[in-house]
This record gives C-alpha cells, structure tokens and sequence, in this order.
C-alpha cells in the first residue's frame, strides 16, 4: 500500500482512501451512463477530485499518463484526417466495389481484406479509423442497402 497516495491508514476528509476513490469512481461512473454532461468534462472532473482529495499525489496522476500512447494516437489521428482529403477512402471505397461487381458479400469479404492488410501495417485504431469511412461508402457505392450489409456480417458470425 506504499506505492499510494496517502500511507497505509491514513485518513482523507476523514474517510479511507480506497472507500473515497471508490465513491469518486462509482460517482463518475454513474454520471457518465447518465449522459447528461459531455464525457470529457466528467472524466477530467473525475481525475482532479482524486487528485485534490488526497488519494494520490498530482506526481503519481502524471506518471499514470502515457504520453506515448497519446503521441501515437494524434499523430494517427492527423494522418487520417489529412489522407481523408486525399480521397483514398472514396477511391478503396469504389475499387473494391467494382472488383467484386458490387456484390454485398463480395464486399463484405473486400472489407476484410482490406482491414487485415491495413492491420498488418498499422495499429488497430488507425485501422479502425481507415476502413469505417470505405465501410460507410462501401453500401451506397453498390447501391444495396447497409443494413442488407450488416445482416450478411451478422449472419457469417453465426
């Protein structure tokens, strides 16, 4: 229990810290499912109240950030927004359309490929935040429906 914000027994506001960051979990837990306030404001509020009461220090809270990970995720964020006007996603969009004559399950399989291919040089959110846009495109390309899209992916998984 050293490595905590507060000594082992220590009392903040008069109450244990682990009853106290629970409360402020549980707390911030139920206002986000709420929905009523935007989840970025909750979860910030969320931190700096364990970090004001004392549960861990403001050293510990900036140690816990991997700023790595945050680096990664914008950096792979810019490039999606920047290859997004490119047209690429319009473009792997129609050719996997026309190389499966717009069939949906032929497209549904095209997708796959080109997720896997995309996984394999990429990390899973870039790949996530590449293939959503040619999935979006993909329906109204081929001209059949997206939920005609989504049964045949549901009915695979089957």
């Amino acid at each position: 229990m050293t490595g905590h914000g507060a000594e082992a027994g220590a009392v903040i506001f008069g109450l244990d810290p682990l009853w106290l960051s629970t409360f402020i979990l549980i707390t911030t837990y139920a206002v986000l499912l709420s929905e009523k306030i935007h989840r970025t404001i909750v979860a910030l509020v969320g931190a700096g109240l364990v970090v004001v009461t004392g549960v861990i220090t403001q050293d510990q809270a900036i140690a816990g950030i991997d700023f790595n990970t945050i680096a990664l995720l914008t950096g792979m964020m810019i490039i999606v927004a920047v290859t997004r006007r490119t047209g690429v996603f319009e473009y792997v969009a129609i050719w996997s359309a026309k190389r499966v004559q717009a069939d949906p399950f032929g497209i549904l399989i095209m997708l796959s490929i080109i997720t896997a291919v995309f996984s394999a040089l990429l990390d899973n959110l870039t790949t996530v935040l590449l293939v959503v846009p040619v999935a979006l495109l993909a329906p109204s390309i081929s001209k059949v429906p997206g939920y005609q899209l989504i049964g045949l992916q549901v009915m695979m998984w089957k």
